[in-house]
Order: structure tokens, then sequence, then C-alpha cells
């Protein structure tokens, strides 16, 4: 039994389950080959194995039912005739049984050998101790521990990984197959698909990557663990390992707005007076942004400041350019005022860094040069000027014309 028990825990700790979940595996697997020799059609056996003896004890399970929970004799060939219940099936799915004496038990019986039992409850029968079993049994027993060894560790692996599900893993390329990359990230393989990968990276066999975990499901394989590269949240997640105040929550992480391959803004904020989010966030000598970067394969980062000031905000989302003024419209939308040297640094390589700046702060945001906004304003006051000298000269002539009738 030692030796045995030893056997239990190998097993356990190489398929990653509990050792509970071996021993339930094996006592299924007895219970299946008892049933294959010694049992009847339609029983429901349990088996027990006590650990330090090896002692194996049998009962068979029957549920307690009454007379209005089974069909009738004429009920069931009336269902049979009309083919909504199969020979082969006790119930219709809509609440009745068949009653087979194998698995159940009618309360009055049930309740000679336990006066306090109750409807749907089980009736445990102890069975005979067997201890020769055939060669069909043993193949029986055999596939039985093999087929739930394996299901539960696919349950193992999949409960594992789904407490990953939003958080970041590491994982190594094992193979690339079309357009999709497979990252071995420990107990099985995760896919990393085209969608998810960021543009331009290139992936070769034994590289090392940090992934994040976008979704678990579960499958007729077994689980399937998507991944990403290009998810915004991998970027925060990155920052959470590498800045102690943010994984602290003293540094918070407000808001990112991310174009995989080519540039992310964040937005940062300190809950404690003293703490410089930004300082924190970048490191000294920016050692802390620079490790991200490299792990994204030199994605440019924007940090900014976050404020509840919504001029204030995206004054700062436009960053590195400066805001000469915003002005809140209708809307949602704003209008930032730029000197006219800044007005392409604002508006950025093919508009990228004003719209990185709007998916930051949810503003729609326009951007003018104070040049065009001065000549813009002189227009109006001209044309303002224009329309006042014209009502004023159209009064004039009114009152020269009732002059005129007057006389």
């Amino acid at each position: 039994m030692k030796n045995f028990a030893s056997a239990i825990a190998q097993i356990a700790e190489e398929k990653g389950i509990s050792s509970d979940k071996v021993l339930e595996t094996i006592e299924q697997a007895l219970a299946a080959a008892y049933k294959k020799d010694y049992g009847k059609k339609g029983q429901v056996i349990r088996a027990k194995l006590d650990e330090k003896s090896g002692q194996v004890q049998f009962w068979q399970i029957k549920i307690v039912v009454d007379e209005k929970m089974i069909y009738s004799e004429e009920e069931l060939e009336k269902l049979i005739e009309k083919q909504e219940l199969s020979p082969a099936r006790d119930t219709d799915g809509n609440g009745k049984i068949r009653f087979n004496a194998q698995k159940h038990i009618m309360i009055a019986e049930a309740k000679k050998i336990n006066p306090k039992i109750k409807l749907e409850e089980e009736v445990i029968v102890p069975l005979e101790k067997k201890e020769d079993y055939g060669r069909i049994a043993a193949q029986t027993a055999k596939q039985v521990i093999m087929q739930r060894i394996r299901e539960a560790e696919k349950e193992s692996i999949f409960d594992e990984y789904k407490s990953k599900e939003g958080g970041i893993i590491s994982g190594l390329v094992q193979r690339i197959e079309g357009r999709n990359v497979f990252f071995d990230i420990g107990k099985t393989l995760g896919i990393l698909p085209k969608e998810e990968q960021i543009p331009g990276e290139f992936y070769r066999s034994g590289q090392r990557l940090k992934l994040y975990v976008l979704k678990v499901e579960t499958t007729s394989k077994g689980p399937k663990i998507f991944l990403s590269r290009a998810y915004p949240k991998l970027v925060s997640k990155l920052f959470e390992l590498e800045v102690p105040e943010i994984s602290a929550g003293t540094v918070v992480i407000k808001s990112i707005a991310r174009e995989p391959g080519s540039r992310t803004k964040i937005a940062v904020i300190s809950l404690e007076e003293g703490i410089d989010p930004i300082g924190a966030v970048v490191g000294q000598r920016g050692t802390r942004v620079q490790v991200v970067i490299n792990e994204l394969g030199g994605e440019k980062i924007d940090i900014i400041e976050y404020s509840d000031d919504p001029k204030d905000f995206i004054a700062n989302s436009l960053s590195p350019a400066k805001i000469e003024e915003i002005k809140i419209m209708p809307k949602n939308t704003a209008l930032a005022v730029v000197p006219h040297d800044q007005l392409s640094l604002a508006i950025g390589k093919d508009g990228q860094n004003v719209r990185l700046a709007a998916k930051l702060t949810g503003w729609k945001i326009d951007i003018r040069s104070s040049l065009q906004e001065e000549k813009e304003e002189i227009e109006e006051t001209k044309t303002t000027k224009k329309k006042k000298k014209k009502k004023k000269k159209t009064k004039t002539t009114k009152k020269e014309k009732g002059e005129v009738g007057g006389k």
C-alpha cells in the first residue's frame, strides 16, 4: 500500500491534479470492473478504497421514487408508440421516469431501510466483496483510469489558465502554423492568432515573449488558450510588473490607447501626495519604461498625467505638443489651439497623435493653429462690423424715406 500511495502521489504530480482526484478515478475504475464481472445491466455501483488496508467496499446506489414519479405500463406503451421515449431510455426529460429495479426503489421499501429517507435521495445497498476479476474487467478498469485522468488533467489545465485570464504569462514560441503562432506556456500550448499579433513583429522558434491571456475556452480536445500581443492591457500589465507603485496601488493607470507596434499613450495618476506618477512610471533615467518598450519591440510610449478637468486632460493627452488653449465645444468635442510650429506635432504622423489622444480621453478633438484662429477671429470681427454698418445704413434709408413721404 506504501507503493500504491507513492504511485498515486507521482501521478498527481505529473498530471497536475490532486491525489484525491486520482483516488476517486481508481475507485470509479474498480466499480466499473466489478460491474463488468459481477454486476447487472442498469446497476449504479460505487466503490470505496481504504488507502491504509487496501480493502475495497462496493455498494449499489438506488434513487427513491413514488408512484407519481414513474410511468405506468400503459403510459410507457403509448410513449414508445409515439416515439417520444425509446426503449433504451428511462426518461423523456419531462420529469417522469421509467421504473428500473436496478436504479430505483419505491419509497415504502426505502423506509424499511432508513425511516428518515426522502424522495429522490439515494439508498446505499452493500454488495458482496470480490477479489478476482477477469481480463476484460481489468481492461475496462484500465480504460476508465486513463480516460478519467485525461479528463481531470484537462479540467485542471482549464481551471489554472482560466484563473490567469486577463493577466500576462511568459511563453516560448514552439511552432508557427500558417498565420497562427503556438506558444509553450507550461502545461499546455497557447495560440496567438494573426489579429492579436503586433504588426511587423517576427517570431522564431525558441523565442521567449510575454503574452496577455485573452480568453480560455473548453473544447472536446481540451482547453484552448487564446493569447494576445496587441491588446492594450498588455502594456498596463507590463508596467505593473516593472513599477512597484502601480502594483501597490499608489499610482493608477486611468486609461490607455494603443496602436500596436507603433505607439501607446497611457494616463496615470498618483493617489498619494509626494509621488510623481510620471516619474514613477518612467523610472530613473527611463529604466522602467525602457524595459516595457524593449518587450514590445521598440513601440513608442507616451506617459501623461491624468486630470479630472477635461481641459487639462486633453492638453496633456496631446503631449509632446505644447497647447495654448483648449475650448470645450458641444457634443463631447474639444478644440485645441496650438502654436503654428506645433501644429504638425499635435496632429502627428498620419494623424496618430490626435487619434490616440481622442481614444485616451474619450473626446473628439479638433486641432487648430493660433495663427489660423487669429485670422478667423479677424474675419469674424470684420464680418460683424460689416453687418452692423449695413444695419445702420438700412435704418437711415428707412428714416429718409419716411421724411420724404411726410413732405
